[in-house]
């Protein structure tokens, strides 16, 4: 199947995670649902802050996705999407 996205991680989620994903609007579900796709198909991480254990993703100019990448069990664990509003 040369179209389909090869899965390196499985994916977690944190407990809050359905709270903060059912938050925004539609589009941006979409749009987060594509780059964890990606995310857990082994695309390049960035470290949300220099020094610290989560990244962050951009789904778009205004969202972000942060998670954890537990490499010794190939597991990205999701905690948060969201804009800079959030709390």
């Amino acid at each position: 199947m040369p179209n389909a996205l090869k899965t390196e991680y499985l994916g977690e989620y944190a407990p809050k995670w359905k709270e903060r994903f059912d938050k925004p609007g539609n589009s941006i579900q979409i749009r987060a649902v594509k780059k964890i796709r990606q995310i857990l198909a082994g695309l390049p991480s960035e470290h949300a802050r220099f020094g610290l254990p989560c990244f962050k993703e951009n789904t778009d100019k205004n969202h972000r996705i942060c998670y954890k990448s537990f490499e010794d069990r190939k597991i990205k664990c999701f905690y948060f999407v969201g804009g800079g509003d959030a709390e």
